[in-house]
């Protein structure tokens, strides 16, 4: 908690910037706050359409929030913004988390349907 309190702090004094947003969005989505996390993590992306981690981080935070078709469309603009940055291994990772979505779950089957 002190380290979010002190990247908080850092926001208050004027230092924003997309490091700062993506950092605090990581923490905010460890303490489990998804909306403070999506919010900091969009102006993550928003001030620097080309970070690739935050985008990652804003899908799976949308993700955890049940949000699946919007986590969705985070991951394809993450993937295309990755590419055009020549981050090759993010584009890679939310390709997974992407297909991970879109995979259509299993409803488990109970052993023994005689009852």
């Amino acid at each position: 908690m002190a380290l979010r309190r002190n990247l908080e702090l850092m926001l208050e004094r004027g230092q924003d910037s997309p490091l700062l947003r993506f950092a605090l969005g990581q923490e905010c989505l460890k303490a489990g706050d998804l909306v403070t996390a999506i919010d900091h993590l969009r102006q993550a992306v928003d001030q620097n359409p080309h970070y690739s981690a935050a985008w990652k981080t804003l899908g799976q935070a949308h993700a955890r929030a049940g949000s699946a078709a919007r986590a969705a469309e985070i991951y394809e603009r993450g993937i295309r913004a990755a590419r055009e940055a020549g981050d090759i291994q993010a584009a890679n990772e939310m390709g997974v988390f992407l297909k991970r979505l879109r995979k259509p779950r299993r409803r488990s089957q109970p052993a023994d349907d005689r009852a």
